[in-house]
């Protein structure tokens, strides 16, 4: 979980760059929230819950998808690729499962090497 709250502390940093461990543990437990609400909304007869979590998370989901796409030494741009049906679906999960770039690179220093909890 702390995963998470990490993401959303950082829901308005674009800058720097993103472990796998960070994206792919803020996309779980999203998506389990996610479901969530979906049977919340069964159970109340509308989709507010749902609207309101998307609404929510988008922000903080755009940017750590950003931040892991620049630990791959990729653009935050190459994110719309993922509007071009199955080919941008399929790109973005290679890009954003392949292993970041070691060491530094253009969008600043290892998360590996740096401490990711203060």
């Amino acid at each position: 979980m702390s995963w998470f709250i990490l993401v959303l502390r950082k829901s308005l940093v674009f800058r720097g760059r993103a472990r796998r461990m960070e994206y792919w543990m803020f996309t779980l437990i999203s998506s389990l929230i996610y479901l969530a609400m979906l049977f919340a909304d069964e159970f109340v007869g509308n989709e507010a819950f749902s609207i309101g979590f998307t609404l929510v998370i988008l922000l903080p989901a755009l940017a750590v998808t950003v931040r892991r796409l620049h630990d791959t030494d990729r653009s935050g741009w190459w994110s719309l690729i993922a509007m071009v049906p199955c080919v941008g679906t399929i790109a973005m999960l290679i890009f954003t499962a392949t292993e970041g770039t070691p060491g530094q690179n253009r969008y600043g220093p290892n998360p590996k090497e740096t401490p990711t909890f203060a």
